[in-house]
């Protein structure tokens, strides 16, 4: 009698606990499936993003393939503006024809120095700053909305005291592999990173 009711009881147990797997999972049918995905799936590259462009048109950035790139978040009310723009222009000019591409993302995350619409920021980059490499749409850089690939950038080549970006006109330089190998602060200048990298082309 007795072993009859300990079968009894592990059955019971046994039922309790394919219950309580059923449950789970129909609560939850993605929570493993998902983190495998997101092991499996995580970005390699640069050119596994695809974001827009000013206009709102999606870029896949795996059309850059085989050119260095220079990513910058930038703004247009910003102290470091004019210089920032003017030497990114200079750079652009010089090497747009050997496999170069600058790559800027307005952000307004730093004291609402990119305030404008995307219309806005087109026409303060393109007409009074002369700008004639991508300028893509705006986008967080830092925090829960931050853009994919700037956290991508972010993970790949960290700053001092932390990921995050500190302040505008941050700049990563990418290769032609679409790696990143190179992380620079704001101040730096981008004719300086021309200078200290001769640009991998």
């Amino acid at each position: 009698m007795t072993l009859r009711l300990m079968k009894n009881s592990n059955w019971v147990s046994f039922l309790f606990i394919v219950f309580a797997f059923f449950l789970y999972f129909y609560k939850y049918p993605s929570s493993f499936s998902a983190k495998n995905m997101a092991t499996q799936e995580a970005p390699k590259s640069i050119y596994d993003f695809t974001v827009k462009d000013i206009r709102g048109n999606d870029v896949s950035l795996s059309g850059y393939r085989g050119k260095v790139l220079l990513v910058v978040n930038v703004a247009s009310k910003c102290g470091l503006t004019q210089s920032n723009y003017k030497e990114l222009n200079v750079l652009y000019e010089k090497y747009k024809n050997q496999d170069f591409e600058v790559l800027a993302f307005p952000c307004n995350q730093f004291a609402g120095q990119e305030p404008g619409s995307n219309e806005e920021i087109q026409e303060v980059a393109c007409t009074m700053f002369k700008a004639e490499f991508p300028i893509f749409d705006k986008i967080d850089v830092n925090g829960k909305n931050a853009a994919p690939i700037y956290k991508f950038l972010k993970s790949e080549k960290g700053g001092f005291l932390g990921d995050a970006i500190k302040w505008n006109f941050t700049k990563f330089l990418v290769n032609k592999e679409g790696k990143v190998v190179e992380r620079y602060a704001p101040t730096t200048s981008p004719l300086k990173i021309e200078v200290g990298t001769t640009i991998p082309l």
